[in-house]
């Protein structure tokens, strides 16, 4: 308990003095978001100093092991990071798909020469990722996926189309699946490559979404050459990885439907645009839906809490990420859903300076795709069923 006490004041201490006033006040837009990569510009000198100094401490992946470059904390020590962070509410100094998605599938599966390559570069933000998962006919049956990779020797060559592909245009590795053995049944013969996407044929093209951004692309593959020391795991057995990978996805998405620690929270949000009387909201309606939203919340960030705590101590996240995918998802829509009523007509405003370039409007509409990406609603309800209340 003593040793935990001094980690909190020394955590806080070092928070304190190296975290920017700027870096502790609410995201207002994905600009925002530090991805981190070889072509990202940082929005301020402030945002790179806080991500420098969180991955010089290997706090940018505070429970992965010291020899890859993370933070070597424990269960307990990672939490009280975390509540620190929230205390002085601390951005993520961070986002990047290589510590939610692809750097856990390799501190599992990886080769050792695969974590020394990959995974340092991911802690520091050298080197942004995206994901090659779905195709054009193979969604939520990923399974189907044709992509294929042709033996030649000392490596591959890869042909295909990947769909979309978030932030492809912006990557600058993908981890993708490929058919290595085009005879096996459906969920063999599949492999996870990794490659440079500027390895001559792989073209990235943008999805322009009805929110009027494209963080989405196609991605084509025309002879795609992948080496075979950058295949994770055994060659042909890609589904199990990708599996894995996919609880690892699906609990990120359905971190959505938290609040970011640097954020103003639904119910501030309301009360500051409808006003209060008695010290309550104006509008009851509204209260009580922000009141339900507020509670749900709370529930989902526990139940997270809980299910953080129990794979740390060894039990996997398996379809438990499903459920957390589904609610979170589901928080997240009623969330904006409950914020465009709160700011009335303003928030239809969809350009100029005051709306934040139209954010919450455009917001709103791309929040209509979670319920897809990742595994669809559907499908997450039918794993739930199935894999946690053993229904037939």
């Amino acid at each position: 308990m003593n040793d935990t006490n001094a980690f909190r004041r020394e955590t806080r201490d070092w928070l304190e003095e190296n975290c920017p006033p700027s870096m502790r006040k609410p995201i207002k837009s994905g600009d925002d978001m530090c991805w981190g990569g070889r072509n990202y510009k940082f929005a301020s000198e402030e945002q790179k100093q806080w991500m420098e100094r969180m991955s010089a401490k290997g706090w940018t992946a505070p429970d992965w092991p010291t020899e890859y470059g993370g933070g070597g904390l424990d269960r307990a020590e990672h939490k009280i990071l975390k509540e620190e962070m929230a205390r002085i509410r601390a951005r993520s100094p961070l986002d990047s798909f290589g510590i939610w998605m692809i750097g856990p599938a390799l501190l599992k599966f990886g080769s050792e020469a695969l974590k020394q390559q990959h995974l340092p570069p991911i802690v520091r933000g050298e080197i942004r990722w995206c994901q090659g998962y779905s195709e054009p006919g193979a969604g939520s049956d990923l399974a189907g996926l044709q992509s294929k990779a042709e033996d030649r020797g000392d490596h591959y060559i890869a042909n295909g189309q990947k769909v979309w592909t978030s932030y492809g245009d912006k990557a600058d590795w993908m981890f993708c699946l490929l058919r290595t053995d085009p005879e096996a049944k459906k969920q063999m013969g599949i492999s996870l490559a990794l490659f440079d996407m500027q390895t001559p044929g792989v073209t990235p093209k943008p999805i322009k979404l009805i929110s009027g951004s494209s963080p989405f692309c196609e991605t084509f593959l025309d002879d795609v050459r992948v080496e075979k020391d950058q295949v994770v795991g055994e060659v042909n057995q890609g589904w199990t990885i990708a599996k894995y990978l996919l609880t690892h996805e699906r609990e990120m998405i359905g971190g959505m439907g938290m609040t970011d620690a640097g954020a103003e929270t639904l119910g501030q949000i309301a009360l500051k645009a409808l006003g209060a009387e008695h010290g309550r909201m104006n509008n009851p309606l509204l209260r009580a839906e922000v009141a339900k939203w507020e509670i749900d919340g709370a529930c989902f960030a526990l139940t997270a809490e809980r299910v953080t705590d129990e794979v740390k101590s060894g039990h996997g996240v398996g379809a438990t990420s499903a459920m957390l995918k589904y609610y979170g998802t589901e928080l997240n829509k009623r969330r904006f859903e409950s914020l465009l009523k709160v700011n009335g007509s303003d928030s239809m405003v969809w350009d100029g300076k005051s709306s934040n370039g139209g954010w919450l409007p455009r917001t709103w509409l791309r929040t209509k795709g979670n319920s897809i990406e990742g595994g669809t609603s559907e499908v997450q309800l039918n794993v739930i069923a199935k894999n946690i209340l053993g229904l037939g």
